[in-house]
């Protein structure tokens, strides 16, 4: 027989023997896994997560015009998106301003891109419903009011366009906005409706962009187009980034916290059964080294059933830590997480690594064992 199949039924036949006490010291094995390879996931996913949740408090990075230029056009803003990584953008709305009147009282219009608003700004509440065809405009809930708007009213836009000349324009109410900001002093059109208002197109005020980017990123992203578009000045939001930034710290830094704890009582439990286990196996290991049994083949035979445990608990808690973390994000952030292949040998080697180190202790308290004490029954 093979020293290595010796090897493997000694350890195997050992720990079946024990099976009672092996149980435990592999559940806790186990939970420890779950618990480091559930919070793993979590922490490589927040950034993801919460980089989402905080796209719902509108736009994180404005783009301007540089210097004296009165406007930005449509190719500054393409030039700038180049730079935009194509698998983070959320949303760009554009936004063109104007000063209107309606029943001969100031307004001010944005002509925007609609359907890219709503995913820039989705914590706008429409009573009513969004524009979908030409000729229908969302107002302000304080527009609404001054008025005595209601969805579906029509209303009558005056101006003056570009040339200087007096312009009349029919719209429908399509719905009120309510923001609780400066929103709700707006009137908001296509761009296209404003630009046949006002007679003249590409010119674009300010870009409002949401992009799902680390604070570092969107750093990297403000100094690359501030230095090769020189039409463009990028602004970060930094309301929201900071925040984003100290959120997405303090959540990383309590998942390290709590994970390191539970490793260290995993490692605790575990020295503790094997301990129990050296204790119970003195007279065992004292006939082994009567017979000539050295003391690296005692420590090779601990350190092997560490092995075996750690190895069977990190694969158990590499299956339930991933339904633990999906668990949790269903819960906080409503969706699904994904499973990360690299996470197994990760977490497998982690908890073959903890369970050794759990063993030291006891490893040295069988080593220690004199064979003619124990053997005398002292």
């Amino acid at each position: 027989m093979k020293k290595q199949t010796m090897y493997l039924r000694m350890i195997s036949g050992s720990l079946i023997r024990r099976r009672s006490r092996m149980l435990v010291a592999l559940l806790a094995v186990a939970i420890g896994a779950t618990v480091l390879s559930g919070l793993l996931t979590i922490y490589h996913d927040i950034p993801r997560q919460m980089g989402q949740e905080f796209r719902s408090y509108g736009a994180n990075l404005i783009l301007v015009p540089s210097g004296d230029e009165p406007s930005l056009s449509a190719a500054d803003v393409e030039e700038a998106m180049a730079y935009f990584p194509a698998d983070s953008v959320v949303g760009i709305a554009p936004y063109r301003y104007q000063t209107v009147k309606i029943n001969e009282q100031p307004f001010m219009a944005a002509g925007t891109d609609l359907a890219e608003v709503k995913k820039t700004s989705p914590y706008w509440f429409v009573n009513g419903q969004w524009p979908t065809e030409p000729g229908s405009v969302l107002v302000g809930e304080a527009v609404a009011d001054l008025i005595r708007l209601l969805p579906g009213s029509p209303l009558t836009i005056t101006g003056t366009d570009a040339s200087g000349k007096s312009f009349s324009r029919d719209f429908t109410l399509s719905g009120i906005i309510q923001t609780g900001g400066k929103e709700e002093e707006f009137i908001f059109m296509s761009m296209q409706d404003l630009e046949n208002a006002m007679g003249n197109a590409d010119e674009i005020d300010v870009v409002e962009c949401s992009i799902s980017a680390s604070g570092e990123t969107l750093d990297a992203i403000v100094s690359r187009i501030g230095t090769n578009v020189p039409a463009v000045t990028p602004r970060l939001v930094k309301r929201v980034t900071q925040s984003e930034g100290a959120v997405l710290t303090k959540l990383q830094s309590l998942v390290y916290l709590v994970t390191v704890v539970v490793l260290l009582l995993t490692m605790i439990c575990v020295a503790t059964t094997m301990m129990a286990v050296v204790t119970e196996r003195r007279k065992e290991i004292g006939l082994k080294k009567a017979l000539g049994a050295s003391n690296e083949s005692i420590i090779k035979d601990f350190l092997g059933e560490g092995i075996v445990l750690g190895a069977f608990g990190g694969l158990l808690g590499v299956i339930l830590g991933f339904l633990f973390a999906q668990a949790v994000s269903l819960n906080v952030f409503n969706r699904p997480i994904s499973f990360g292949l690299p996470l197994i040998p990760v977490t497998m080697l982690a908890s073959i690594v903890i369970t050794g180190v759990a063993c030291l202790i006891p490893v040295r308290s069988a080593v220690d064992v004199d064979p003619a004490v124990v053997l005398r029954g002292e």
